[in-house]
């Protein structure tokens, strides 16, 4: 029987179960976890994926991932140790700054006609990088359907696991780990922390030089300005659409108007700005700014247990919520190790792979998966997990809001230069 076949026949099989499992009041719950655990082992032991499995042994899977942190650096190398182990594939990671100029090699690549044996296995990609790969064509086929820890994803209520920053994933990109805006403010010089924009500019205003954040195009600098954006103009579903030039300057007018009143309040009154997420946390250690941002909601749990923020720092979020996304790995159109790539990226939506990278002792970077999906000693290993003392609940992080159409990073990034920049 072909995989088709198989998954069509489970899957009637398991509208037929739930009918049962309803009639006997039984919650749907537990039917959500027989179903996936039922279908990831159907797949796992199908003939395509052990044919996958098969062609990966002994294959090197040349790995393009950010490098900018020992901390997830480690965590690369405990996932290629664990796959070299149990699979019999080398992965091998190769430290970049920018993803944009991976894409702009496999760009060249395809220019140049090499189809096959590129220099790319899997590069870890999110938002216009993963769209302008898309749009040039520079993806393998569709795969994340023949993995089968995807089917443990939180597809249905994390929607950036199915759209990234608006563009359709379509199976061509594996969700790998959850991101989400996160504030930090020091409790020994703020008696409480702003709950939007506007407080934000109040708070600044009573404690002037005390606030920054890093000048775009840094990620954290230009996430800072679309949570602004997002907050402040009118209509938000401009947002979910392409940047119209023409309607640019009038749909963006409210944050150009907010910036240029907060700058002036702003460190170093705004004439110039931190170079990135990791100045801005020495800046808060030293008591230079009172308030700071990350992307990773641990990231001040994670620094006060390395002794780089003092105990005094709390993490906080807006009341109407905070930009989010997804993180994935996508496999290029010419990889040489397409299979070694779809098993590294297997393993690491694996339960186990997903727990240990979300403990703030290792990374602190929150799940792709779905509890409810998971068995009860996998969701267990999740519950275990300590929660940091500056750590928000997966309740106190309430609302994510989705990023803007991929077309709006550029073109903020332009106009913010461009009325900025020094």
């Amino acid at each position: 029987m072909s995989i088709l076949k198989k998954k069509s026949t489970l899957s009637a099989g398991f509208y037929s179960a739930r009918a049962l499992l309803i009639s006997l009041g039984l919650c749907t719950a537990s039917f959500t976890l027989w179903a996936a655990d039922q279908t990831a082992t159907a797949l796992n032991d199908s003939p395509a994926w052990q044919k996958t499995l098969a062609s990966a042994k002994g294959q090197t899977v040349y790995f393009n991932a950010w490098g900018g942190s020992e901390t997830i650096n480690a965590y690369i190398r405990w996932a290629a140790e664990q796959v070299e182990d149990q699979y019999q594939v080398t992965v091998k990671q190769v430290k970049i700054t920018d993803t944009g100029n991976v894409v702009s090699r496999l760009l060249a690549e395809k220019s140049a006609g090499r189809t096959s044996s590129g220099s790319v296995d899997l590069v870890w990609i999110n938002g216009e990088n993963f769209k302008s790969m898309k749009d040039n064509g520079l993806l393998a086929k569709a795969y994340t359907q023949q993995l089968p820890n995807y089917l443990l994803v939180d597809t249905e209520n994390k929607p950036s696991t199915l759209y990234d920053f608006t563009t359709a994933v379509d199976n061509l990109e594996a969700p790998w780990g959850m991101a989400q805006m996160v504030f930090m403010y020091d409790t020994a010089h703020l008696d409480s922390h702003p709950q939007d924009m506007h407080t934000l500019l109040s708070t600044v205003q009573d404690n002037k030089g005390r606030f920054s954040y890093p000048a775009p195009p840094n990620f954290h600098g230009t996430s800072f300005i679309k949570q602004a954006l997002i907050e402040l103009i009118a209509d938000k579903r401009l947002l979910s659409k392409a940047v119209v030039k023409e309607d640019f300057s009038k749909v963006t007018a409210p944050l150009w108007a907010y910036l240029d009143k907060l700058h002036p309040l702003m460190w170093r009154s705004g004439r110039s700005f931190p170079s990135s997420a990791g100045q801005m946390k020495k800046l808060l250690n030293n008591s230079e700014i009172f308030i700071s941002l990350s992307f990773n909601p641990n990231d001040a749990s994670n620094a006060i247990a390395n002794d780089e923020l003092p105990e005094s720092i709390k993490t906080y979020v807006h009341a109407k919520g905070t930009l989010g996304n997804t993180h994935f790995v996508a496999i290029p159109f010419n990889a040489k190790a397409k299979e070694g790539a779809k098993v590294f990226a297997n393993f690491l939506m694996s339960p186990a792979a997903q727990a240990r990278k979300a403990s703030p002792q290792i990374w602190g970077d929150p799940t792709v998966l779905a509890m409810q999906k998971l068995s009860e000693a996998q969701r267990q290993s999740f519950s275990d997990l300590p929660l940091g003392q500056a750590t928000l609940s997966t309740e106190q992080l309430g609302t994510v809001l989705l990023e803007p159409h991929a077309s709006w990073v550029a073109a903020l990034e332009q106009e913010w230069l461009s009325r900025y920049a020094k």
